[in-house]
């Protein structure tokens, strides 16, 4: 069954026109961790409909690019992971290229504590190529909240992003909040929004027509306990952002299931 929904939504994606994304991985993450002795594979596919046309910066322009991004995450303890990151990225006249790495290890407090959130923290640091980003070396700092109410399901992520080599070192650290709103339809659908937004650095944030801000209607199906899908269409509200996007994510749990 999931083999089949991957392959509809596939289809959907691709009887729209061929553009593209700069993001390679775009998700609101939820506090809970993999579970020790389990491995995730995911895979992130990101295709911007309408972005950026011309060379900013030195990066490719993002339109008609789609991005591909394998994550493997495994479970150390039952409040420790770490994941790595496979950047891809296609684009017209460009062919497929290699954009780089990233490594993340992410914490969490232990469900014993029972704490009345979900609470993790998330750094992820790697190396991306200077024809696709302005900053080679970056670190991002994610604390991740999270709360089940009912049939509602809540996600906060107010990120903190840092370049150690590029064009945004000066800024020191960025905030780029996410969040997640969704509603279980029945026990295996829910639907909702994704917020992603860069906002600027901390104490002097950028004028609003300079900030990034999406949202993203949603969709995520709960299928099987091994199986995960998300599919969603991304909708730009300022000029510095990709107008129009779509993305998927489509995961699977190898190993303990305890």
């Amino acid at each position: 069954m999931p083999k089949i929904l991957v392959a509809v939504a596939a289809l959907l994606v691709l009887s729209l026109p061929a553009l593209g994304q700069g993001n390679y991985e775009i998700q609101v993450y939820p506090a809970e961790t993999v579970k020790p002795g389990s491995t995730m594979i995911e895979l992130h596919s990101n295709l911007t409909v309408e972005g950026s046309k011309t060379d900013e910066d030195g990066v490719l322009p993002t339109e008609h690019q789609w991005h591909e991004t394998i994550e493997i995450t495994h479970g150390f303890t039952d409040w420790f992971e770490t994941g790595f990151y496979i950047f891809t990225s296609e684009g017209p006249g460009q062919g497929v290229n290699w954009v780089g790495d990233h490594i993340r290890p992410r914490v969490r407090v232990p469900e014993e504590w029972k704490w009345p959130v979900g609470v993790s923290l998330s750094l992820e640091v790697g190396y991306q190529r200077r024809d696709f980003s302005t900053d080679t070396w970056t670190l991002e700092i994610r604390p991740i909240i999270d709360k089940q109410i009912g049939r509602w399901y809540l996600a906060f992520n107010p990120t903190f992003d840092r370049s150690f080599h590029g064009l945004s070192v000066p800024q020191g650290l960025v905030f780029s909040p996410n969040f997640k709103a969704g509603y279980d339809i029945t026990k295996k659908i829910n639907g909702g929004f994704e917020y992603y937004g860069v906002v600027g650095p901390i104490g002097s944030f950028f004028p609003v027509g300079q900030q990034e801000h999406q949202f993203v209607p949603c969709v995520d199906l709960n299928l099987s306990p091994d199986w995960e899908f998300n599919f969603g269409v991304g909708v730009g509200a300022t000029h510095s952002t990709d107008h129009l996007l779509i993305k998927m994510i489509v995961g699977y749990r190898f190993g303990k299931k305890v």
